[in-house]
Parts: structure tokens; C-alpha cells; sequence
């Protein structure tokens, strides 16, 4: 399956628009981890264990949105877009979302020499 955040896939033309394809995901880290999290907060820095879970989540988002658009027939995704959103201190909602298409090879013939 290819999937681009364009509304285009070079060498490839789209021969038809299936609907939009989406997943999602909320995650949230364990009491322990958002204590730690809390403290890095004081002293700067990076909070790692946030950008684990946003990539568990945007993984886990890009999968099912991948699943949706295969149910629907699709061999692409274009214009994929991510949005994230707090659902409460420490869970994260993180949906993927784009338009799922079918595609071939572009068969545009180069010109001849007549």
C-alpha cells in the first residue's frame, strides 16, 4: 500500500476515489511514567516517555488507517493527514485520516520521433 501526504503518487495516475480512509488511537502512560515525565518537566529537556507514546500511537493510527482503506478495495492513500488531541491529562487521542484510492502505473507514452 502507498501512502503520501500528497494528493498525488508520482508514476501513477488514480482511476478512482474510495472514501476516506481513518484510525485512531488514545494512549496514555502508567502513573509511574507520567510522574517521571512531570519531573522532566522542571528541569527541561525532552519528555521521552510522551514521544514514545505519541509514536506507539501514531504507528498504531498509520496501521488501522492502512486496514480501513484495504477493506475498501484501495491500493493507496493519499492527502494523509494526523491529528492529535488530550482527552484527559496524560491520554492522547492521535487520528490518521486520508483519501483511499485505487491506482495504476502512468502508461503515458513518451513522444515519438516522427
Amino acid at each position: 500500500m502507498i501512502i503520501v501526504t500528497t494528493d498525488t503518487i508520482p508514476g501513477y495516475r488514480i482511476t478512482d476515489s474510495l472514501g476516506i480512509a481513518r484510525g485512531n488511537t488514545i494512549r496514555a502512560k502508567h502513573i509511574g511514567k507520567d510522574i517521571l515525565a512531570g519531573l522532566r518537566m522542571l528541569i527541561g529537556g525532552e519528555i521521552k516517555e510522551y514521544t514514545e507514546m505519541l509514536t506507539e500511537a501514531r504507528n498504531a493510527a498509520l496501521q488501522r488507517m492502512e486496514w480501513d482503506a484495504q477493506n475498501k478495495g484501495a491500493d493507496a492513500i493519499v492527502n494523509v493527514r494526523f491529528v492529535t488531541s488530550q482527552v484527559m491529562s496524560g491520554a492522547a487521542e492521535l487520528l490518521a485520516y486520508g483519501t483511499a484510492v485505487m491506482i495504476e502505473k502512468d502508461k503515458t507514452e513518451s513522444p515519438s520521433d516522427e
